[in-house]
């Protein structure tokens, strides 16, 4: 019969549980009969460890045997999952695009939704009559909604269910096993009140994008018009949902949002270290995000040699000034070639330029250790050259010229500005690091644009690519958001866009009102692609 290597199964772990929850003594001394789960009582904390065991999986496997609904969401259809987490939050799947994460809650439940396809009836209907479009997000709210309840239904059954079965098999007692349903359920409302209770709608405003979705720039601007402008994102929702239609049908192009005209847009580079891949995934960046000016933050070389001088030339081709700072490993050499270049802007010793509608400052490294062979200054040496750049900062702004951007490439000798700009670029670390400085300036020092150099051949992990793109108001010239770009290092091919946003415009810029209608005279400052 089938029961009979069930029931063996189900006394193996009975034993094994009697062995872990009877005293030592008696165990020794009393023999164990088919159901008996007593024999010496156990201690009360060991009883409550194995029933808490017994509920935990329990309601995981009836999470993932029936606890999730397929479910239309607008003219996609989607499977909704909760599953269980450390972290909690919400990951939209999207394929084959990528995905999507959203910091959306703090709970150990997490909530999946994988795109499966696009229903083609509902998804030409889409296509065919655009007016359809202004409803849709509505429709697209009302489905997540009648989605979520459905699924909170059918994870409670499931978990009720997994943790009484798993229960009545371990237990062979009824009380018990309801007992361990009753529990899974509490815990089940436990999570659902955590996540309520963190619940954070801003999270939409920093998304974390993944695999081709990272290629998608997103529609940024000032920090206001992101949290209350909600009609604009009805018709970037829109125009989302057309592209995708006919990427699946037609491999067409992904979507482009129609950038602000209020946003001056700059990328910050740093560290490349003679990687040529970096020239090309610059060019790509320049031209996918429509950026203004790009910044460099030096160690742009290796050795700083002449004979390197000829890895800078595509930097004429990149269709956007830039401006450069010298790195350590990079020369006077280095910097008299970069000179020559006309849509190069060298900045040393606190000089200033304006470009792309920024006020720009900075100074080369006070040290050149390509090999650390020669004496250094190391950390005092960085200082006293930012409390330079600090003194030309200050004789700006009282000249009536203050600049927005400080740029250094030593971390060291960026934070001697502080205070005398609203915000400080630097690289040199290979890792990123953002910071509010107290006097208020906004430090951000950048990875490694290069992923190491050739240098990252000698670790044991490929270093990553990183770059940042910058969103400024082209009114106040302050930062409204920025992207930090991540790719995959020599041999890698992940690619990751995270959206993040200063804390003093999440606080201040919290919708209180209705969403103000767009004006209609306003009109993009660059073209927008068809879709």
């Amino acid at each position: 019969m089938v029961r009979v290597p069930f029931r063996a199964a189900a006394d193996r772990v009975r034993h094994r549980l009697t062995r872990f929850t009877r005293p030592k003594s008696a165990a020794r001394t009393t023999a164990l009969t088919p159901g008996d789960l007593t024999g010496s009582a156990p201690k009360p904390y060991v009883r409550a460890l194995s029933m808490l065991a017994v509920v935990v999986i329990g309601a995981w496997l009836g999470l993932l045997a029936v606890g999730s609904i397929r479910t239309p969401v607008g003219p996609m259809d989607t499977n909704m999952t909760l599953r269980p987490s450390l972290t909690g939050g919400s990951k939209i799947n999207v394929s084959p695009l990528g995905a999507l994460e959203l910091d959306s809650h703090i709970a150990p439940l997490r909530l999946d939704v994988d795109v499966d396809r696009l229903d083609p009836v509902r998804s030409q209907a889409l296509v065919d009559q655009p007016e359809r479009f202004s409803g849709l997000q509505d429709e697209v709210t009302r489905d997540v909604a009648a989605g979520t309840r459905e699924l909170a239904v059918r994870s409670c059954v499931a978990v009720i269910s997994g943790a009484t079965a798993l229960g009545l098999v371990v237990y062979r007692r009824p009380r018990r096993a309801l007992a361990a349903g009753g529990l899974a359920l509490t815990l089940l409302a436990a999570s659902g009140v955590s996540a309520y209770a963190t619940w954070n709608p801003k999270s939409v405003l920093e998304p974390k994008f993944s695999g081709l979705l990272s290629s998608a720039p997103s529609l940024v601007g000032d920090a206001r018009s992101i949290v209350t402008e909600f009609d604009i994102y009805q018709q970037e929702l829109a125009r989302l949902v057309t592209n995708v239609t006919r990427l699946y049908d037609a491999t067409s192009t992904l979507p482009v949002y129609q950038p602000d005209p209020g946003t001056i847009r700059a990328l910050h580079v740093s560290d490349i270290h003679l990687n040529p891949a970096a020239w090309h995934i610059i060019a790509s960046l320049v031209e996918q995000y429509e950026i203004d000016v790009i910044i460099d933050s030096g160690d742009t070389m290796d050795h700083g040699s002449a004979a390197e001088n000829g890895f800078l030339d595509p930097i004429r081709d990149l269709g956007a000034p830039y401006v450069w700072v010298r790195g350590n490993h990079d020369s006077m050499v280095t910097q008299a070639y970069l000179e020559k270049f006309r849509n190069v802007r060298v900045l040393d010793d606190g000089r200033t330029v304006d470009v792309a509608g920024l006020r720009i400052a900075g100074t080369g490294d006070a040290q050149f250790t390509p090999d650390r062979t020669k004496p250094v200054g190391g950390r005092a040496a960085a200082e006293l050259e930012g409390m330079r750049l600090a003194t030309s900062l200050r004789d700006q702004e009282q000249a009536g010229t203050p600049v927005d951007i400080a740029v250094a490439h030593d971390p060291n000798t960026a934070r001697q500005t502080d205070g005398t700009v609203p915000l400080v670029l630097a690289g040199h670390l290979h890792n990123r690091i953002n910071e509010k400085l107290k006097g208020g300036t906004r430090l951000k020092v950048e990875g490694s644009t290069g992923g190491g150099g050739l240098r990252a051949v000698q670790n044991d992990k490929p270093e990553k690519v990183r770059a940042s793109v910058l969103y400024l108001d082209r009114s106040t010239r302050r930062l409204q958001a920025w992207d930090e770009i991540t790719l995959g290092g020599l041999g890698l091919t992940t690619a990751e866009v995270s959206r993040h946003l200063p804390e003093e415009n999440l606080k201040k810029d919290a919708p209180s009102s209705p969403a103000p209608t767009p004006s209609p005279t306003r009109s993009p400052a660059r073209p927008t692609p068809s879709p």
